[in-house]
């Protein structure tokens, strides 16, 4: 799918605050198409990863934070990899999905819907529970039914558990750093509001 950028819209603040929260010069990408080239999710897109480089470049904020790439994105790390001038591209994509998440501008429900079930049970049992993530993602998307023929096969074949694998203070430990984490991210919010 092509989609036009108009470079009237510009916001240099966003770019400044892309590259301050990824790390990364965004400047530095010269649109060779690597990144594209290699992805292989890049099909489902409607901006490839150059696109999306190119539009952070041009300040379009709202082309960029709206854009369905952001949620398909598998955080593969290709695009990082194939990059010549060595830009961490997945580390950009992070961060515009993060920034998208701030602005409550989640183009595709059912990928965060999972994300944040995934997220749920690694912070209640220190480790990825699928049951648990899978219950969990079906309640929050409703869709109940969603591969529910696949789970006797996989139980069967000892690939899921019933019940979640302890890890030995595992849990406490991992609830913690989610605590630190939104503690930070609770003081970094306040201090750009200051």
């Amino acid at each position: 799918m092509n989609t036009t950028i108009c470079i009237t819209d510009r916001n240099p603040d966003f770019t400044r605050t892309v590259e301050r929260m990824s790390g990364q010069n965004i400047m530095r990408c010269y649109q060779c198409g690597n990144c594209s080239a290699g992805c292989p999710a890049d099909f489902v897109y409607d901006l490839s990863v150059n696109q999306v480089m190119r539009a952070v470049q041009l300040g379009q904020k709202d082309v960029v934070l709206n854009a369905r790439s952001l949620w398909y994105c598998l955080s593969c790390s290709t695009c990082s990899q194939r990059c010549p001038n060595e830009i961490d591209v997945a580390a950009v994509m992070e961060t515009l999905r993060h920034m998208a998440r701030e602005e409550h501008r989640v183009t595709v429900p059912t990928v965060e819907k999972f994300f944040r079930s995934f997220l749920a049970n690694v912070r209640a049992f220190g480790r990825s529970y699928e049951i648990g993530t899978m219950v969990l993602y079906m309640l929050r998307s409703l869709r109940l039914y969603t591969d529910v023929d696949l789970a006797p096969g996989a139980l069967a074949k000892g690939k899921l558990s019933l019940i979640p694998r302890k890890i030995p203070g595992g849990a406490g430990e991992v609830s913690r750093i989610f605590s630190r984490f939104a503690k930070k991210q609770e003081q970094t919010k306040k201090g750009e509001t200051a």
